[in-house]
């Protein structure tokens, strides 16, 4: 049976409503499949792919059906596409325009007609080795160049009446919804590494959780994590990681739970799932990943000068050179060598704190006395100078002028999610620890089918 359209418009086949409702309950079936059910060879971990959607709330199995079935009616809109005879031309180092097009058989004036065109032409004068440019050439006259200069960005000119127009082609990415969990017997980063996180992703979930969770002091055997994130595909294939959506961490029997939340006006940030930010007004450390070589300890025998003195801070080793980073928002108010301490940054935060970074080994660029810095910016470098044995960073914290073990002082929190954002926040957070859980029960549940097999 066929349904005529109107005018202007092909047919469009129409089938029996029982068909469409068999489709709609097969495909139904087979994304609860994909989705909720591990693959017979995963092991601790998993990694699953959703339906990509616009929407922070994923839709019912149903409605994935009925989309998957109002696809399969809709007439495919065909594109016309101009058939163009690429030359391929791989930017070397050193190369200039003029090099490139010469390479092809074109000339300097080539060149010139194409830069005095419409559009965003100035973009060819940011060339770099590597990128991609190709030419559609006819009886020696350029008609159509395209400049690749990502997988997803590229600038296409071509000819016309009144000269060479120019205009960004940015393919749009997909995002695939993905799911993993680990737990850890040595390392965060093996762990991570054995569930199918990259190293980046591990990262974010380092900085996630690091103002709760020290991962180089506090880690245990068992600890575990459990990861909603995106994955950005183009054309099939993953380009690159995309954020990180839900995530749960289990240090030492306690559970912390983060869910991504963003607002036009205040951008995407971690919040716990009752709204509290998982952000902290300061980190924990100032180094990431570094081993704690001397501990906060007010009668500690001095290692140069072999007296009881008072050690007031934190030292992490490092290697020379290592970063170290501002542990929240504040103002330099020193920068310069100080006794024994060598080169040394001493930041104020507001009226309550301070902060204190001592034997440098040199200073970042801009760090000067009156400085504003934001938390996590590289204010200089492990060194060794002043009264030390070798490159490591000695960090202290001064709460209302008195000194703080960095390590065990309570930290402030930095602000919650918006009195306006609360009630549409606690709506994706239920749905996301629920997702979180839903893909907890299922990965159990196949370790324990595993074992009956």
């Amino acid at each position: 049976m066929t349904k005529h359209s109107s005018p202007g418009h092909k047919p469009q086949t129409s089938y029996p409503k029982l068909h469409l409702m068999a489709v709609a309950v097969c495909s139904a079936v087979m994304i609860l499949a994909l989705t909720l059910l591990p693959s017979p060879d995963a092991t601790a971990t998993k990694t699953v792919r959703l339906k990509p959607t616009s929407a922070n709330v994923e839709p019912t199995p149903i409605e994935q059906a009925q989309e998957l079935v109002d696809e399969q009616l809709v007439e495919p809109q065909m594109e016309t596409v101009i058939a163009r005879n690429w030359q391929d031309q791989k930017v070397r180092s050193g190369d200039t325009l003029s090099h490139i097009f010469k390479r092809v058989g074109l000339g300097s004036r080539d060149v010139y007609e194409v830069m005095a065109g419409q559009g965003d032409v100035e973009l060819l004068k940011k060339i770099h080795p590597g990128q991609t440019m190709r030419f559609d050439i006819e009886e020696q006259k350029l008609v159509a160049l395209e400049y690749v200069m990502s997988r997803t960005d590229s600038l296409m000119i071509e000819q016309s009446e009144n000269g060479y127009v120019a205009e960004m082609q940015i393919k749009e990415m997909v995002p695939f919804t993905s799911y993993a969990e680990g737990t850890i017997d040595s390392s965060l980063f093996l762990a991570a590494q054995k569930a199918g996180l990259s190293e980046g992703l591990t990262m974010e979930l380092a900085n996630i959780f690091g103002w709760d969770v020290d991962f180089v002091l506090d880690i245990r055997e068992g600890d575990s994590f459990r990861v909603i994130y995106q994955e950005m595909h183009l054309d099939g294939e993953k380009v690159k990681d995309g954020e990180i959506l839900a995530a749960q961490f289990t240090n030492q029997g306690n559970t912390f739970t983060a869910i991504r939340y963003e607002t036009s006006d205040r951008g995407a940030s971690y919040f716990t799932p009752q709204g509290e930010s998982m952000r902290k007004a300061f980190l924990r450390s100032p180094i990431s990943f570094a081993r704690i070589s001397s501990h906060f300890n007010l009668r500690r025998k001095h290692p140069v000068l072999h007296t009881i003195r008072a050690h007031k801070g934190t030292d992490y080793a490092a290697s020379r050179g290592t970063p170290i980073k501002a542990t929240g928002d504040g103002k330099v108010i020193f920068a310069g060598v100080k006794g024994g301490y060598g080169k040394v940054v001493i930041l104020q935060h507001g009226q309550k704190y301070r902060s204190l970074y001592a034997h440098m080994n040199n200073y970042a660029r801009g760090i000067r006395s009156g400085t504003r810095v934001k938390q996590g910016q590289t204010i200089g470098y492990v060194g060794s100078t002043g009264l030390a044995t070798g490159p490591h960073l000695h960090y202290e914290f001064y709460v209302n002028g008195a000194v703080r073990n960095p390590v065990t002082v309570k930290l402030p929190h930095a602000e919650p999610i918006a009195k306006q954002d609360k009630e549409a926040f606690l709506t994706v957070a239920q749905q996301m620890v629920g997702q979180l859980s839903t893909y907890a029960a299922a990965m159990e549940s196949e370790k324990v089918a595993n074992l009956d097999q």
